[in-house]
């Protein structure tokens, strides 16, 4: 059983909108150069593959992708896109699920935050341990998600808001205890009034990821500070991490 939201035919429905920017074309083409070098001709395994915003693009790039995904009403959308013959997944939890090719796969991804999909510490090292189980020896595991802003909470306060336009409010609410937070969504609706999205996650550090993939016999090979490959600091607000499998198995 995941602690992950299950997003329904609604959200899946919705999960395209060409006006959202991530899904343009100036935020995938980054995204799906850097897995196709780093699938460097081998298949890949994306964990929460969704409605194929990477996936597809990807395996249109010539790299052969695998999914793993938990709602049912996202892969309906992805096969609209593209058949199980062309592009597989199967539906169950990035945590616990096994692909067909286990074992295989040069690259495993994890990308847009979806790794504090899984709100528990337990289920976010087995994911790590599960991407592991996926790679061929020498494969990589690739992890993009964002640094917990918590500089940015005041004294007493608990929110940090992420958009604030007409059309969306958009702002984050953290237990710094337990380390699960809350993205809070009103998005404006054309009749004027405002639909509420609550997405729960539990946010984790780099350092605590690289434990994680150390428990799964992963090591680091490189942090960036996005797509673009720019450097990581102290003032990055998210990164890309690749962990590597030993080249040798055993």
């Amino acid at each position: 059983m995941t602690s992950s939201d299950l997003w329904d035919r609604d959200t899946a429905e919705r999960y395209d909108d060409p006006a959202d920017p991530m899904n343009g074309a100036g935020a995938i083409t980054p995204v799906v150069d850097v897995l196709a070098e780093l699938a460097d001709g081998g298949p890949a395994l994306e964990l929460a593959i969704g409605t194929g915003r990477i996936g597809v693009p990807l395996r249109e790039r010539g790299v052969p992708v695998t999914g793993i995904e938990l709602s049912p009403p996202m892969v309906d959308v992805l096969r609209r896109k593209v058949d199980e013959a062309t592009l597989p997944v199967v539906v169950g939890d990035m945590a616990t699920t096994t692909a067909p090719g286990a074992g295989g796969f040069a690259l495993a991804y994890l990308v847009y935050n979806t790794i504090g999909n899984l709100r528990t510490q337990d289920e976010q090292v087995a994911c790590f341990a599960n991407a592991a189980r996926h790679l061929a020896p020498g494969g990589r595991f690739v992890v993009e998600v964002g640094v917990p802003p918590l500089r940015s909470l005041p004294p007493g306060q608990d929110a940090v808001p992420f958009d604030v336009t007409a059309a969306h409010v958009g702002f984050d609410t953290f237990d710094v205890v337990t380390q699960e937070a809350v993205s809070h969504h009103y998005s404006r609706e054309p009749d004027g009034s405002f639909r509420y999205d609550p997405h729960h996650y539990r946010y984790v550090w780099p350092a605590e990821l690289d434990l994680m993939a150390r428990l799964g016999g992963l090591v680091l090979e490189h942090r960036d500070a996005d797509w673009d490959r720019s450097a990581f600091t102290a003032e990055s607000t998210k990164h890309v991490s690749v962990w590597r499998t030993p080249l040798i198995a055993g």
